[in-house]
Parts: structure tokens; C-alpha cells; sequence
């Protein structure tokens, strides 16, 4: 049996472009599992092995890779940092037990790190902290630090300081040994030495050992104790205490180094085995029924308990279909069936195989703990869970944000459509915030996603993986309706037509809800004039027609639904006849609410050297931005603006066009607010023509 005490699952997360497939590179080259190291820069990374991510240099799909460090064996999922991508990384949060948060030593706390720190809180992932790229220009590791309190609210605990600054970074000193390791000019990551501190950097080592220590003996009264009365703990019960804290997310064990110059990776590596949680000291996922209500059981990691594993990715490669799943609870062995628990059908496991990257290597078991790839299974979907057919449970399921963003594409030629339905199928399997839909009034095929770069991969991959050329029209925003004002109104629906008739009569209230709270409905009638039973029938007569709103057609938000009285008859009324009812009143009611169009406002934050930054904030402005703030970075400055989507097309041009090529931004959905009336009349204007066009 292996010990499960000797596995860490991490993640490697962070904002683009701060390091994390370099890092990732330099830990598979210390841990002895590659022998040359690839660059990003060159396409050669081994992690990012898709044609795209080679060519623009990012990481798109998170890549599963195993080795072994000290005895301990690491399960290491690289992600993507672009925003467009978060999904990728909040579906391997959900899987690992730990993550390390690679910063940029320059760029600090970019607004991509934010989201993805917020979904490692939501998943309650502990965290080591390493601020990477000391030897760059302007690159300050205290100034990251106070980043990660102040950005972040999050408590950093350092653990080494930087010997020397920018061109002249040699090594890093280590708080806890209070001695200081340097690297030669060799690049070589093992050819470091171990010397004493630097005499210049004694103060500041001495203030920032007390306070490290300080924060760790909180973790245990008696250490506590005994260093207020002047006597000082052990290394050992110094590096317990902030395991325990560190486990329990009171702060994050904070490291500084150069990933690409290969200095202080080893002092990372150390830090996720000393600090970061094996699968049994992680709460365990807790199981729920078929309705997603937990059952307060949990899938204890253990390999004597029944099966429980959860697939997290699909992937499609030159091998076939590999599904990676996650091994919960009990042992997954080559040719045993197991139950899906959310289609209800039993699959048998054939092939299971490690992955290392997109190499893989073939095995007969896994247990508890282990981050595997299934080849070939036809029916698993990311979120389902896999379990012992005698014993069926369901995991905790996976949410995904909904797209803002599509793209009608239809194939250039007769065979491509063909081709195009196989391959989107595949795509949509493998990434879920990816949503495909046909308009059936033009015949097009819609593609959502979270983002321009988000679908301008996917059209890619289409075209190079799948071979499917295709037209492409201009990017629709997701508008949506809601209502402005309360209504009070009575609505009767009353057929007669030989034998039985129809009759259902409801009075109701509709009301503009909370923002983001989608569509609510309540009842407060009393004494039976409405019987019980109906609710459900009135409430999905109203739901059902929230899918197309009064003015434009776009789905409706944000209402409230109060059903107050009505009246029925004992042999006519029926469920059919009240959600009948229920929809003459969405048509009656709707257009008296104050119906107005609503539209998706994107989080964005451009990066913008200073002598631009008046060209940068007027465009905004033009754009119909909000600006919220702006602050001076190292290099430049950072602007954070709240901007319609509909505004953002294209702009990455522009800002290069405006900054030389030196600016970079991103963005992120934030929430809907109400379109000016000039933009809405437009809208509504074009889609009504729209829709006129389909019908002839």
C-alpha cells in the first residue's frame, strides 16, 4: 500500500505571464523527470504541448504531470492564467489538496491572480506563496508582499528574502536555517552554495525571523508560552506550528525567487512537502443526493472505503479520449466496473495511464489520493462522479459560469458541417464553459464563451485540429431584460369547448428583484382559493416564459413573482389550464413593468505605460467606462474601469495602436446593469428586423 502520507496534489496558479509553466518546467527538471528544460518563450515547454499554446505562448488547458521530490510524490497541475480560461483553473482547484500562487516580482497582484484566489478561497485550497521573477527590472518582492495583504487581504508569512535586487539577484536567504543560499552564473539549479547571511542584510533578517516565528507559535499555546518568556522553539516545532497554519488558511508561507534562472525553486519544492496538506488532512468532499443536497456523508480518503472518484476533464487527444479523474476514496482497478451516478449506466475502466504532460504511462491500480486518466470512457462528462455500483453516491458537482459572449460561424462548404458537428461535440465535452447552439431561425451555429481570445482558440482549433473552415460573423453580447417598476394584476383563463373546459384565475404581483437574483417565485395565498398542487404549474408557466422577454426577445432577470389569490373550479380547473394562465399573465403584465434591456459590464484593467495613461482613460470614457481607480505600477500604470462589453470588441488594437504595443489589459464579467436608451432603441431596433428577416 502506498502512503498516502507521502502524496501532495498541487496546483500551480496565477496571473498570465507571471511564470507558472516555467515553474512548473523547473520543478519536472529538479525532480529529475525531464532532462533538458524547454522555454516558453521557444514553444518548448513541456507542459503546454497544443499547437496554440506554443505559438502564443499561454497555457490554455491545465496539464497533469507526476514526480517525485524527497520521497514524496507530487501530483502537479499546471493552469492557465488568462482570465478566459478561469474555468480550467477553478475545475482543478476543485481536485487538489494545495496550490502554490506564483506572482510576478514586477507586476505584483494582477487582476487575474485576484480571481483565481478568490476560487482557491471558495474551495478552501491551502496555499504556498512564490513571487517569482526577482532578477526583472523593477521587480521588488516587499512591495508584492504588502500587495498580497492589502489586494488580496490575504496574510503572507515570508520565509526568505532576496539577496540582491533586479540584474543583481544571487540567492535568497532562508529565515527558519538563517542561512543564505547563492547560485553561480551556470543557470544550473543545483549549483548553489550554502553560506552565511550577507553582514548588510542581518537586521533585516533578525526583524522578519521574529515576526515569522512570532506568527507561527500562535499556532500552539504552550510554544507561545514559553518564547514570551524569552526561549525559542525548535526548527521542528517552528515548521509543525506553520503546517497547522498554513493547513488551516491563517496565512500562506511566502518565497521569493527566478524560476527561469532557476534560483530558490528547491526551497518551493521543500515547502510543499514541509507545509502543504496530504489528501487525508483535507476536509473530505462532502457527498449529495440526486437533487445536490448533501447528505452529510463524506468520501473519506482512505483505500478500504467504497469507491468515489470525480472526473474533472475531458480531453481529446492523438490517443483517443482521456478522461482525468480524481480517486476520492477506495481503489480504481483496470477492468472493474464502475457506476456513473449521474447518467445511472455502469462503465468498465480499460486503460488507465499517469500522465506525465501529454507522455503517459500505463497502470493496473489507483487509490485514494491519486490524480489519474481514464482512456476511452464514452459517457462521463466533467462533474460526474464514479463510485462502486453497490454503493452509488454523487460528489459535490462542479458550477460554471454562463457565457457572455458568442459568435455565429457556419462552415464554407457541405463537407466542413459534417466534420463541424463531430468536432464541436468533442470541444464542448472537454471545456464546459463553451456552450454550442443552433438558431433555428437562420440556420447558424452559435458559439458562447467567456471571452474574444476564448473563441478565437476555439475557431482555431476547429480549423487546425478539426480541418473545418468556417465564416465567422461579428460577436453578439449577451443583453438580457428586466422589469423597473411593480405591478399588481389579475389574470383569468377560461376555455369552453364541449366536455370539460379550462378555467384558472390568479392574482399576482411582479416586482423588479435583486440584482444577479435571476427569476424568484413565491406564494401567499391563503384559505385554498388556489389549491397547492397548482403552485408548481403557475411557477413554470412564468419561468418558462422568462426565456423571451417583452422587448427584444433577450431572457429576462432579476424578477419576483408573488402569487396572492385566485380562484379555480372543482372540475375544470387543471395544472395545464393554471400555466396557461400564468403565461397570458407574463404577456398581459410584462410590457406595463417598465421592461428595459439590460448588458453584461466587464471588469477591466489595463496595464498602460505612463505617458499614455490620458489617451488610455479618454477612450475608455468613450467606450462609455467607469473608472474606479488607477494606480502606479513599477512600470507603468494600472487602470480598473467598469466598461459595457458591447464596447470592448477589438480593443486590444486599439490599445497597442494608443501605447506603441506596450499596453496589456483583461477583463471579466462583473454584472448587468441597464443599457442607455439611444444603445437599447438600437438593440432592439436590429434584433426586431432580425427576427422579421427569419420569418420571410
Amino acid at each position: 500500500m502506498t502512503d498516502l502520507t507521502k502524496y501532495r496534489n498541487i496546483g500551480i496558479f496565477a496571473h498570465v505571464d507571471a511564470g507558472k509553466t516555467t515553474t512548473t518546467e523547473r520543478i519536472l527538471k529538479l525532480t529529475g523527470r525531464i532532462h533538458k528544460t524547454g522555454e516558453v518563450h521557444d514553444g518548448a515547454a513541456t507542459t503546454d504541448f497544443m499547437e496554440q499554446e506554443q505559438e502564443r505562448g499561454i497555457t490554455i488547458q491545465s496539464a497533469a504531470t507526476t514526480c517525485f521530490w524527497d520521497d514524496h510524490r507530487l501530483n502537479i497541475i499546471d493552469t492557465p492564467g488568462h482570465v478566459d480560461f478561469t474555468v480550467e483553473v477553478y475545475r482543478s482547484l476543485k481536485v487538489l489538496d494545495g496550490g502554490i500562487g506564483v506572482f510576478c516580482g514586477s507586476g505584483g497582484v494582477e487582476p487575474q491572480s485576484e480571481t483565481n484566489w478568490r476560487y482557491a478561497n471558495e474551495s478552501e485550497v491551502s496555499r504556498i506563496i512564490f513571487v517569482n521573477k526577482l532578477d526583472r527590472v523593477g521587480a521588488d518582492f516587499l512591495r508584492v508582499v504588502e500587495q498580497v495583504k492589502n489586494v488580496l487581504g490575504a496574510k503572507p508569512l515570508v520565509m526568505t528574502l532576496p539577496i540582491g535586487r533586479e540584474d543583481e539577484f544571487t540567492g535568497v536567504v532562508d529565515l527558519l536555517s538563517n542561512k543564505a543560499y547563492v547560485w553561480d552564473d551556470s543557470g544550473l539549479p543545483e549549483n548553489f552554495e550554502v553560506k552565511d547571511i550577507p553582514a548588510d542584510m542581518a537586521d533585516q533578517v533578525a526583524e522578519y525571523r521574529e515576526q515569522l516565528i512570532e506568527t507561527a507559535v500562535e499556532q500552539d499555546d504552550d510554544l507561545m508560552m514559553a518564547y514570551m518568556d524569552g526561549e525559542e522553539p525548535s526548527v521542528e516545532d517552528i515548521k509543525r506550528c506553520i503546517r497547522k497554519g498554513t493547513i488551516a488558511l491563517d496565512f500562506f508561507p511566502t518565497y521569493c525567487g527566478s524560476a527561469f534562472k532557476n534560483k530558490g525553486v528547491q526551497l518551493v519544492l521543500d515547502a510543499v512537502i514541509d507545509y502543504l496538506p496530504n489528501p487525508t488532512e483535507v476536509e473530505p468532499q462532502p457527498l449529495t443526493d440526486e437533487e445536490g443536497n448533501e447528505t452529510g456523508e463524506v468520501a473519506t480518503v482512505s483505500a478500504d472505503e467504497p469507491l468515489r472518484a470525480l472526473a474533472f476533464k475531458i480531453m481529446d487527444d492523438r490517443f483517443g479520449a482521456l478522461t482525468f479523474i480524481r480517486v476520492y476514496s477506495g481503489v480504481m482497478e483496470k477492468g472493474m466496473t464502475v457506476l456513473n451516478s449521474f447518467t445511472g449506466k455502469t462503465e468498465r475502466i480499460g486503460r488507465m495511464v499517469e500522465m506525465h504532460a501529454n507522455d503517459r504511462q500505463e497502470i493496473d491500480r489507483a487509490q485514494a489520493g491519486d490524480i489519474i486518466a481514464v482512456v476511452g470512457m464514452k459517457n462521463v462528462q466533467t462533474g460526474h462522479t464514479l463510485c462502486d455500483p453497490k454503493k452509488p453516491c454523487t460528489l459535490e458537482p462542479m458550477v460554471f459560469p454562463d457565457p457572455v459572449i458568442s459568435i455565429a460561424v457556419t462552415p464554407k462548404d457541405k463537407a466542413g458541417s459534417e466534420k463541424m458537428g463531430i468536432a464541436l461535440g468533442k470541444m464542448v465535452a472537454e471545456d464546459p464553459s463553451f456552450c454550442v447552439e443552433s438558431d433555428e431561425e437562420s440556420g447558424d451555429t452559435i458559439l458562447k464563451g467567456m471571452g474574444e481570445l476564448h473563441l478565437d482558440i476555439k475557431v482555431d482549433i476547429l480549423k487546425r485540429t478539426y480541418g473545418v473552415e468556417l465564416n465567422v460573423g461579428k460577436p453578439q453580447v449577451a443583453y438580457r431584460e428586466t422589469i423597473t417598476q411593480a405591478i399588481e394584476d389579475s389574470y383569468t383563463h377560461k376555455k369552453q369547448s364541449g366536455g370539460s373546459g379550462q378555467y384558472g384565475k390568479i392574482d399576482y404581483r411582479i416586482k423588479p428583484g435583486e440584482p444577479g437574483s435571476g427569476f424568484a417565485f413565491a406564494s401567499t395565498v391563503v384559505g385554498g382559493n388556489v389549491p397547492k398542487e397548482y403552485f408548481p404549474a403557475i411557477e413554470k408557466g412564468f419561468s418558462v416564459m422568462m426565456e423571451e422577454g417583452p422587448l427584444a426577445g433577450f431572457p429576462v432577470l432579476d424578477v419576483e413573482v408573488e402569487l396572492f389569490d385566485g380562484g379555480f373550479h372543482a372540475v375544470d380547473s387543471s395544472a395545464i389550464a393554471f400555466e396557461i394562465a400564468a403565461k397570458g399573465a407574463f404577456r398581459q403584465s410584462m410590457p406595463k413593468a417598465g421592461p428595459q434591456l439590460i448588458e453584461p459590464i466587464m471588469k477591466v484593467d489595463v496595464f498602460t505605460p505612463e505617458d499614455h495613461v490620458g489617451d488610455v482613460i479618454g477612450d475608455l470614457n468613450r467606450r462609455r467606462g467607469m473608472i474606479k481607480s488607477q494606480e502606479a505600477a513599477s512600470t507603468g500604470v494600472r487602470i480598473k474601469a467598469d466598461v459595457p462589453l458591447a464596447e470592448m470588441f477589438g480593443y486590444i488594437g486599439h490599445l497597442r495602436t494608443m501605447t506603441s504595443g506596450r499596453g496589456q489589459f483583461s477583463m471579466e464579467f462583473s454584472h448587468y446593469l441597464p443599457c442607455p436608451n439611444q444603445v437599447a432603441e438600437e438593440v432592439i431596433a436590429e434584433e426586431k428586423a432580425k427576427q422579421a428577416a427569419a420569418k420571410k
